[in-house]
């Protein structure tokens, strides 16, 4: 085991919490609005309302109508002396969603990493890249991805791993996590109450810890997919707290 773990040494293991770019439906500028209620129009029919009743649910899924306001990060570290493996852990949630993204942004040039995200190749990555782009931030070289060829790209999603060619297969983290005994990150908030807890009750602190527990949920996944016990035990070195990166 001690090629692995200083293998997983390079996976930056992520995940990204999103809300809409505005509280309110009267602040989002007239030609979004115009956009969004276009695009509110083209969805099905589960999703029946009016569009700026919408907004406040819906907007921050869509890098175009959202934004940034969390990334959490786990990186694992071997300590070949002691045979210990440590895992990291980092939370990103300045006040404005460009300070987040410029210093997250500075952690991916430190080293070559591999990036980790359940779902990540469809969600986490493109968005972190859309909203980079919108906020002026050069891509990173780990996602900039155009003209790459698909071994250059240095992207592992657990949920693809999971589904071994069958792409119609979608499957929650949280269900991954029951079959590989994985404990929940399921305490106090889930995804669906991050723009409440975030607009209404300014409560980022709890949107903190309910990121960093996702990222390592998905870091004990991809333990479990290399045979390893989903509940197995590390220590955890929050660098939020002693501010050593």
């Amino acid at each position: 085991m001690g090629n692995f773990f200083q293998e997983v040494q390079d996976i930056l293991f992520l995940d990204i919490e999103t809300a809409s770019s505005t509280e309110r439906w009267e602040e989002l500028p007239s030609r979004l609005q115009e956009e969004w209620v276009r695009k509110m129009r083209n969805q099905p029919a589960s999703e029946e309302g009016r569009p700026e009743e919408l907004y406040f649910q819906r907007a921050g899924i869509y890098a175009e109508f959202g934004k940034i306001i969390c990334i959490g990060v786990g990186f694992f570290y071997y300590a070949a002396d002691d045979n210990e493996l440590i895992y990291r852990t980092k939370t990103f949630a300045e006040e404005s969603e460009h300070d987040t993204l410029v210093a997250f942004r500075q952690l991916l040039e430190k080293k070559r990493w591999v990036l980790c995200g359940h779902n990540g190749k469809e969600f986490d990555f493109p968005y972190l890249c859309r909203r980079m782009l919108i906020n002026r931030i050069p891509l990173p070289e780990v996602l900039d991805i155009a003209g790459k060829k698909p071994w250059e790209i240095r992207h592992i999603d657990t949920m693809e791993m999971w589904k071994f060619g069958d792409y119609k297969h979608y499957t929650r983290l949280e269900l991954l996590a029951a079959v590989f005994h994985i404990p929940t990150s399921k305490e106090g908030i889930d995804g669906s109450m991050v723009n409440e807890v975030y607009y209404k009750q300014g409560d980022l602190e709890s949107i903190r810890h309910y990121c960093i527990r996702d990222v390592e949920v998905t870091a004990r996944l991809y333990l479990a997919y290399q045979g390893l016990p989903g509940d197995m035990e590390f220590r955890v070195l929050n660098l939020d707290l002693d501010g050593k990166d």
